[in-house]
This record gives structure tokens, C-alpha cells and sequence, in this order.
């Protein structure tokens, strides 16, 4: 072969090579475009058909007695294909903002978000996104009028809640629009979609919201709407939110409010035999209502803002020492653990005194006994328990023991950890342990080095709720069921947990001891004002120290031997136990109890509901 033919060969082969590494590179792109990537087939797919998501209602929420509490009403959603708004021309767009009500800034703006693919995920030009969201009715006959001129542009219709009355607001929550965590955590939604974000919308979300649907339109080549793709035949109706009942009762929830209005703190009734929350107060509330439209932005950043804390559901993430109403734990514990018995007195000369130790108490019959102590609220008596509890050396081997025995008793009652109420944010409060004391005090810390956690203060912390609970507990002699606000949800079974009996460490019999001292306190004691001629109300004052002026707090339930209802009330900066504390409960239950205030219980609701207290600069 000559050097000519040689070359000619080379250049053959290389040529051929060419033209096949050409065919595998179209191939492969081939291959991407139509199997790996969606951009064509979404591209294609949106010129040929509109895909509109059909948005279920969602479950409407009523109280324990039927009245509707949160509703849904309809809205609309203006949507945008991007790919699509190159056909409309700049008059086109100035007369978008002027029927929408917006600025070209604003309308910029907005498309610049919606193409962030960091926080708009799954983001293509091809497919609807949210443009603006809840246009009332009105806003949507006007734009529906001109929606020819905007063909980039279709609207949407959604359902937005609707509150009957302004109360409840951290029991009902709120919807708004999801986030980006919201979408990464679940498939089913995205970027515009809404969801429950505090409070039974919250905690119930995946019964409320139902399951989307899709109509799927098609389209000529000029992007014009001509039916239904086969008559239907692939479309999927919304499937409905299922519907909510409370346990409230939303005129109990309304008299709570209303007597908590400027004042810091909480109410918490509970059905002892069910552990159905029958009202729950936090104050300062807010009305449900303006957190819903577009609005509700700004609106929450408002009450963020607020020094007061409006948002912050103190029923269960307020953590406050439960003062005097905690000592009938600390007598459960005695009884159950031998320390006294009902006949054991102890002196208390205006305190518990031990060397230069000092725990003060007010003036009252001495050396007493555990049932007219609880009547009394003693200090020294509780002090003394806890102190021969600690320092018992032939019961416990240390006081590390003595202390995880007492520990162990306080969380069979409920305290130290979340209770499992169904709704978000619960805290756990504080129930010290023999490790804390031991970082914290050394090795060698004795019962005097703690000894005001026997009367509630101290390291230890309750929430409202877990005190309303401690009543319920008391009432039923010594179970609790798991507190909860859903009674039932629309075709499901109630939860097991809310249905199961949690029983405490401590024996029927050392309940009914402690019964009857809370009875005594009623009758005769420290919460003599809630005595009344038509039902047996047990009751225990508390107050709270506080760095400030002491806390209100009250702890109770009625009737004695057939419990409603139990109640907790705590007024931040309230001073005695029996200012605000005991009249607000015995309010609450009498409402619940009779159904009704007497006219003499009305006018003293009024004028309680008439008071302020100041905190620090602050009139509330």
C-alpha cells in the first residue's frame, strides 16, 4: 500500500469515528431530554393541556355543643405561567396591576420570587404558580371581567377560613401559606398551598385539609380553552376536610376571656372523667379573625412584635412556680410514703424556722393537723414534711433516694414533662431530680437546702395546664386521662391516648384525705369566697412568689363527689390567691355547672372584667 492509500484510510476511519461519536452525542441528548428531564414534556404538556388543581374544603371546627366555630368561604387565587406572559404586551401588564390593585414594582418583585428556586421548590415557567393569593369575591369579578387581556393569568377558587366569634384564638389557630420546610417535609403540597399554623389547624392538619382533586382543560394552539380532555375522563374531585368538634364550650371560653381582659395569665378547666379541656384562656388573646387574608402578614408580625406576647399560649408554654396549690401533692406524697399521717401536726410560729433558715407563713392555729393545714395553707406544716421526707435515713439510704422517690411521685402526677395534649408547643415546666441538685449544690445539699420546692416555689415549674390537671387528678382520686381539646374527629375513633386512665403512685384513700382538706378550705379556709349553696366545691389557693407582685393562682374542682369540672387560674401579678384566683373559678364553674351566672356572679364577672393591672410601665 502506498503512503497515499495509507492516508486515505486514516482519514476514512477518522471520518467514521466522527459521525458516530455525532450519533452518540444526539443520542444520549435525546435520551436526556426525553427521559431524564421534564422541562419538554412540561413545556409540551402545558401548551396541550391545563392542569387545574381542585382545592378541597376544609373541615369546619364547632364546640362540644354544636355551635360552628371556624367556617370556610370562598376565595380566589390569581395564578401565572411565566413562559407564557411573553405574548402580553406593556399596556397588557399596566392594566394587570391596575385591575389587581398593584404597582410594576410590586409585580416585578413578585416574579422575582416566584422564580427563587430556593424558596419556591419544583419551580418551572411552564406550570401555574401562585401570583396572588385571596381575592374576595368582588376582587374577582372585576379581574374575571378583564382576564382576555391577561392570558399568561387564571384564577383559581380556594376556600379561606372564617371565624363566628373572636375568641379562642390559641385553642383554633390559623392557616397560611406553607414554607419551604413545609413542602421538603411532605410531597403533598406546594409553593402558594396553605396550611394549619398554630393550634388545632396545626395539630389536626392532615384531617382538615381533605385531598386535592384535578381537572385537567385542553387547549387549542392559541392557548384557548376547549373543554375537558375526554370528557372528563382523567379529572379527580377534591375529597373534603373532615369536620372537628371541641371539647369547649365557647360561652365558657367567652366568660374566661372576658374576665381575663387586662391581665396577664391563664384559665384552664378540664372534664375530670374525660380530660376534655373545657376552656382554655391565655391572655393577652388576639381576634382570629385578622389573621386571615392577605393581610395576615402583617398582622403577625404586629402581635410579634407586641411586648405582651400575644402569641404566646401561656394555658401551656407559660412556666410558673404553682405556689400553694402544689402542697396537696406534696401531702399525697407524705401520706403515701409514711412520712405523716392525717393526725400528724406540726408547729408553725408564722413559718418553718431551722437555725437561721426562715420559710414565713401567716398567723393561724399551731401545731395543726394536715386537714385544716391544707384549709389554711400552712407553710411550715409542708416544709417540715419534706424536711423529715429528705433527712429520713432508716427509709432511704441517701437523699439522692429520698429525692428520686419524691421525684418519681410528682411525675406520676403529671408535672416534668409534657402531658400530650393535642395541640403544638406544650412545655414541660420543672420538677428538680437528685442529679440537678447534686451539679448544682454538691454532694452534701440536705432537704434544707431545697426546702422550698414543698411549697411550690423554688426550682420548681408548672404550666396552667398541668395545674387544672393536678385538680382533675384530685377530683377522680387519683387518674388522670391524657387533657385534650378535639372530642371527636368527623368518621375516626378518638386517639387511645386521649381515652386511657393514667394512674399516680398514690392510693384512693390518701385522695380522700386530701379532698376533704380542700373541702375545708371552702367551707372555712382560704377560699371561703367560691362556697356557695348549690354544689360542693373543693379548692386551693396559691400565691405565688414573684419578683414583682405575687401571682394569683387558684386550683379546683365541684362538685365533691361527682366532679364536672376542675379549674386552674393564674393571674400574673394578681397578689393573693383569693383576689383573683378563687372568684375567677368559682365564676367558671358555676357557669358550667348551672349553665348561667346568677345575677349577683354577672355583676361581679363585669366588674372584674373591668380591672386592670399594670405591669411595671404597662397598662393592660
Amino acid at each position: 500500500m502506498d503512503n497515499n492509500d495509507f492516508q486515505y484510510s486514516n482519514r476514512k476511519y477518522v471520518l467514521a469515528m466522527v459521525a458516530i461519536a455525532i450519533i452518540i452525542i444526539y443520542l444520549l441528548r435525546l435520551f436526556m431530554l426525553q427521559l431524564m428531564s421534564d422541562d419538554f414534556k412540561t413545556s409540551a404538556d402545558s401548551n396541550a393541556f391545563l392542569k387545574q388543581i381542585q382545592f378541597p374544603a376544609r373541615g369546619s371546627i364547632s364546640d362540644r355543643t354544636g355551635k360552628l366555630l371556624v367556617y370556610n368561604q370562598p376565595s380566589y387565587d390569581v395564578m401565572v405561567v411565566l413562559s407564557e406572559m411573553k405574548s402580553m404586551t406593556e399596556r397588557d401588564t399596566l392594566e394587570l396591576c391596575k385591575t389587581l390593585g398593584i404597582t410594576r414594582e410590586w409585580l416585578e418583585h413578585r416574579i422575582l420570587e416566584i422564580k427563587d428556586r430556593d424558596h419556591n421548590l419544583g419551580y418551572s415557567p411552564y406550570t401555574q404558580q401562585l401570583f396572588m393569593s385571596q381575592l374576595s369575591p368582588e376582587e374577582y369579578s372585576v379581574f374575571k371581567e378583564k382576564n382576555f387581556l391577561f392570558p399568561a393569568f387564571y384564577t383559581q377558587k380556594r376556600n379561606v377560613r372564617q371565624y363566628t366569634y373572636d375568641n379562642a384564638a390559641h385553642i383554633l389557630g390559623d392557616v397560611g401559606e406553607v414554607s419551604p420546610a413545609d413542602i421538603e417535609a411532605d410531597n403533598y403540597y406546594q409553593s402558594g398551598d396553605y396550611i394549619g399554623k398554630l393550634g388545632v389547624e396545626r395539630s389536626y392538619e392532615r384531617q382538615l385539609r381533605g385531598e386535592k382533586g384535578v381537572e385537567i382543560l385542553l387547549r387549542d394552539a392559541r392557548g384557548r380553552i376547549k373543554g375537558n380532555y375526554q370528557d372528563g375522563k382523567f379529572d379527580r374531585a377534591p375529597i373534603p376536610g373532615k369536620n372537628l368538634t371541641l371539647s369547649i364550650d365557647i360561652e365558657l371560653q367567652q366568660l374566661g376571656e372576658r374576665l381575663m381582659k387586662g391581665k396577664l395569665g391563664s384559665i384552664v378547666a378540664i372534664e375530670p372523667s374525660t380530660g376534655e379541656v373545657l376552656c382554655m384562656v391565655s391572655s393577652p388573646t388576639y381576634d382570629p379573625r385578622i389573621m386571615v387574608g392577605r393581610q395576615r402578614g402583617e398582622n403577625n408580625r404586629r402581635l410579634t412584635a407586641d411586648p405582651m406576647k400575644p402569641l404566646l399560649n401561656r394555658a401551656i408554654m407559660g412556666q410558673y412556680p404553682p405556689g400553694s396549690t402544689f402542697k396537696t401533692s406534696q401531702a399525697l406524697t407524705f401520706l403515701e410514703e409514711g412520712i405523716i399521717t392525717p393526725q400528724t401536726t406540726y408547729p408553725c410560729s408564722h413559718g418553718f424556722h431551722f437555725g437561721r433558715l426562715t420559710v414565713g407563713c401567716h398567723g393561724h392555729a399551731s401545731p395543726i393537723p394536715l386537714i385544716p393545714t391544707i384549709a389554711t395553707s400552712c407553710n411550715g406544716y409542708f416544709c417540715w414534711g419534706l424536711y423529715h421526707m429528705l433527712g429520713n435515713r432508716k427509709k432511704y439510704s441517701s437523699v439522692q433516694e429520698a429525692m428520686t422517690t419524691w421525684k418519681d411521685y410528682m411525675v406520676s402526677m403529671g408535672f416534668g414533662y409534657q402531658l400530650g395534649i393535642d395541640l403544638p408547643g406544650e412545655k414541660r415546666g420543672m420538677i428538680p431530680n437528685a442529679d440537678f441538685y447534686d451539679k448544682h449544690l454538691g454532694k452534701s445539699w440536705s432537704g434544707l437546702s431545697v426546702i422550698s420546692i414543698a411549697i411550690g416555689q423554688g426550682e420548681v415549674t408548672l404550666t396552667p395546664l398541668q395545674i387544672a390537671n393536678l385538680g382533675a387528678t384530685i377530683a377522680n382520686r387519683g387518674y388522670y386521662i391524657t387533657p385534650h381539646i378535639v372530642k371527636k374527629v368527623q368518621g375516626e375513633k378518638l386517639d387511645t391516648t386521649y381515652q386511657s386512665k393514667h394512674y399516680t403512685k398514690v392510693s384512693r384513700q390518701n385522695y380522700e384525705t386530701v379532698v376533704a382538706g380542700m373541702r375545708q378550705a371552702v367551707v372555712g379556709g382560704t377560699c371561703h369566697s367560691a362556697n356557695n349553696p348549690w354544689y360542693e366545691v373543693c379548692g386551693k389557693t396559691g400565691t405565688a412568689q414573684n419578683k414583682g407582685h405575687d401571682h394569683s393562682v387558684f386550683m379546683g374542682f365541684a362538685p365533691k363527689d361527682n366532679p364536672q369540672i376542675a379549674v386552674a387560674v393564674y393571674v400574673e401579678n394578681g397578689g393573693w390567691g383569693a383576689t383573683y384566683g378563687v372568684p375567677f373559678g368559682a365564676l367558671i364553674m358555676e357557669k358550667y355547672i348551672n349553665g348561667k351566672l346568677s345575677p349577683e356572679s354577672e355583676a361581679k364577672a363585669e366588674s372584674f372584667a373591668s380591672r386592670t393591672i399594670f405591669y411595671g410601665n404597662t397598662e393592660r
